[in-house]
């Protein structure tokens, strides 16, 4: 009797497993695309081959691709090394060729001729070689047993084996990555050139169209992308700039399609994800969405409502303020749409369907029931246990991140730190380095904003963290000031050397040991130290222990998922800034109750956005001219102009400026963000709703051709029209 209901059972399980699993879910490595993907790929209608995507032997799309800066992703599109990536990926560099009298942000940037690119110190693109599977040879030292300090010694010593012994030419790099927690390493090959150049970027008012508004949503209608060009030495190698350098002659560069995209058509992303944690327990996903992500969104809401406040009622604190304003709120908007898309598509009850399967499949094997058994709950108890110290360490981050007054208290405290280490001799030195550093942020300091921002997250401090936590030193402060976040502030701000560039000049005029002596007793140093010291002592200690045990767990329990589950769930490695491949559909999606999101938006949306003098939605009058005239060249469909569209293509940080290619492997679009309710993604991937966005290839081209006249561009590249 009990086996007919044991099997009953398994078989539901087995089917909300089939559930769980998705076609358009996973971050892939290329070289493991024949015998993973391919044969799924191709029924969802990819017409190449895996071999077209990588291959040591010939040009394939990986050559294509590469890490931009290390912090996005670029693809070559023409035979002269031009690449394109997004604007807000090339927006520092930008930035720094901008001037009042040349604003590249404002007005845009256009190279008419080579002789016109703009050199970047600092920038860099690389190339992924080869990648190569070293697991065994990484781990033949490692013994049942070991501590896990034991482990990584062991494995670091032979990972320093393998890159010394590695195939490669004297030009080429190596690194290697652990995937699936540390069970598996590889072995990257690259090559990496430091010559990239500026090449052209539309105005701001295109290519960061929407902005903070817009940010993470849908629908949207941002011109997001910029474009660089490699340069090399003249026998094609990887050189530092020099104005004898040549572009450089790819391996492979991206045909572009003119075709455009149509519902359920097959999409590629390939690019350089930054992190996701896809395979973490239901304690943790629960602990994410409803405790830390909470406590974050929570300090950051109060941070961004002063701010806004002040910079509406004042110009001037609105320039200070705006690019702090955009960056605290990347990640808020982010974090609330990851909380809103886990509950709204039970994420969590989710994780502990798949648990429960797991754990069925675990108990009717005696093998991995010895091997496995409670590896699971183990690791979920150390997530409850883990959860107190998790959820302080967040509210201290956030108050001394968006606080800017313990900010500047830690950096003087690490600068008199260093300056005590390295002797009185060089304190002159170091301190005209130290204000040379500190000027740019009292440029955009008001103390009046920080102040209040101090009130604010003091008091959601206190509340939110236990006093145990938050220590002696603290606690006697805070008592002192009758538990007033408004008193306490007042003190801070009105008696701290801190508050402003000239007081911090006056205090560092004295010798070492009198600036020293004076820093201890300043109240806005006083309290960075007791929050600090607080932190250190009562969360930092057990915290790190705590989490040696998850990461020790995490990686056992990877392995028995692969173990226990490979037979129902294909595995793909957590991002971790390496090449991958993401596959999926294009396709509009609902986000709640009676709403439903179509896959396009067309330039008609950016003129109904449009604010005259916005500073988000203001829209150039060379583009207004464009569209009354509907002048789109060979760019427009039926009288509209396409501008973005999103499908179901599993990115995160990283992915931005990653190539959106069809099923020939031609280039369609440029990925630049996800949808709110997506943004779950980096945890809990669910194809209903998660979606990545893409600028269309033809407004990007439109922009270069009909708006900016430069048509030098478009004459390199290979337009495909059938």
């Amino acid at each position: 009797m009990l086996q007919r209901i044991v099997k009953p059972l398994l078989v539901l399980a087995l089917l909300a497993l089939t559930q769980y699993s998705y076609a358009t879910e996973g971050m892939w490595l290329p070289q493991l695309l024949s015998g993973l993907n391919e044969k799924e790929m191709k029924g969802m209608g990819m017409k190449i081959s895996a071999a077209d995507i990588y291959n040591i032997n010939k040009g394939s799309l990986k050559d294509a691709i590469v890490s931009f800066g290390g912090f996005c992703t670029a693809e070559v599109i023409s035979t002269q090394g031009l690449l394109l990536t997004n604007h807000h990926c090339g927006y520092g560099v930008i930035q720094k060729h901008s001037s009042l009298q040349n604003n590249f942000l404002e007005n845009g940037f256009w190279a008419k001729t080579a002789v016109e690119e703009l050199p970047n110190p600092g920038l860099f693109a690389t190339f992924i070689v080869r990648i190569d599977d070293v697991t065994k040879a990484a781990l033949q030292d490692v013994q049942p047993g070991m501590t896990e300090k034991e482990r990584q010694s062991a494995i670091d010593k032979r990972l320093h084996e393998i890159r010394q012994n590695a195939r490669k030419e004297s030009w080429q790099e190596t690194m290697i990555k652990p995937m699936f927690e540390g069970n598996q390493y590889f072995l990257f090959v690259t090559e990496t050139y430091r010559d990239v150049r500026l090449v052209g970027a539309p105005p701001s008012s295109i290519g960061k169209f929407g902005s903070d508004t817009d940010n993470w949503v849908w629908p949207r209608h941002t011109g997001d992308f910029s474009m660089f060009r490699i340069y090399a030495g003249k026998d094609g190698r990887p050189a530092p700039y020099s104005k004898d350098n040549v572009p450089l002659k790819p391996k492979h560069a991206l045909p572009i399609s003119m075709k455009g995209v149509k519902q359920n058509d097959f999409t590629m992303v390939l690019g350089f994800p930054g992190r996701t944690n896809e395979y973490l327990p239901s304690e943790a996903v629960k602990q994410t969405v409803e405790v830390t992500d909470a406590a974050k969104v929570e300090m950051r809401d109060a941070a961004l409502k002063i701010m806004d406040s002040y910079m509406r009622k004042d110009p001037q604190i609105k320039i200070q303020y705006a690019a702090k304003y955009a960056s605290t709120a990347n990640y808020w908007k982010k974090w609330m749409g990851e909380m809103q898309g886990v509950k709204q598509t039970n994420g969590i009850a989710r994780k502990q369907q798949y648990e429960a399967t797991y754990r069925q499949l675990l108990a009717g094997n005696p093998t991995w029931q010895q091997q496995y058994g409670g590896v699971l709950d183990s690791l979920n108890s150390l997530y409850r246990q883990i959860q107190p110290y998790a959820q302080t360490r967040d509210y201290y981050s956030e108050l001394v991140g968006n606080v800017e007054l313990f900010t500047v208290s830690d950096k003087l405290l690490n600068f008199l730190s260093d300056a005590r280490q390295k002797g009185e001799g060089q304190y002159e030195t170091l301190r005209s380095q130290f204000l040379e550093s500190m000027a740019p942020f009292y440029q955009n300091y008001n103390a009046t904003v920080d102040k209040d921002i101090c009130v604010s997250l003091l008091a959601l401090y206190a509340q939110g963290v236990p006093a145990r936590f938050s220590g002696n030193e603290y606690n006697q402060i805070w008592q002192v000031s009758n538990k007033d976040s408004r008193a306490l502030a007042n003190q801070l701000y009105a008696a701290s050397a801190l508050t402003s560039m000239d007081k911090l000049k006056a205090l560092l005029q004295q010798p070492l040991n009198a600036v020293v002596a004076q820093v201890w007793k300043d109240p806005a140093a006083g309290m960075a130290i007791a929050l600090r010291n607080g932190f250190v002592e009562n969360v930092s200690k057990p915290l790190n222990e705590l989490q040696l045990g998850i990461n020790k767990l995490q990686r056992t329990y990877m392995q028995a998922q692969i173990d226990v589950m490979g037979s129902k769930k294909r595995f793909y490695p957590d991002a971790n800034s390496t090449l991958r491949v993401t596959y999926g559909k294009a396709d509009g999606y609902t986000p709640r109750d009676g709403v439903r999101y179509d896959f396009y938006t067309y330039l008609d949306g950016v003129m109904e956005k449009y604010i005259p003098g916005d500073y988000e939605f203001d829209v150039p009058a060379r583009l207004i001219e464009l569209y009354k005239k509907k002048d789109y060249g060979q760019y427009g469909v039926n009288g509209k102009m396409p501008v973005c569209f999103i499908a179901s293509n599993h990115t995160t940080g990283g992915n931005s400026g990653s190539p959106a290619l069809n099923a020939n492997g031609h280039l369609i679009g440029l990925n630049f963000d996800r949808t709110w309710e997506g943004t779950m993604s980096d945890i809990n991937y669910d194809p209903s709703i998660c979606r990545n966005i893409m600028v269309d290839i033809r407004y990007v081209l439109f922009i270069v051709d009909k708006f900016a006249g430069c048509t030098r561009l478009i004459d390199e590249m290979n337009l495909v029209k059938k």
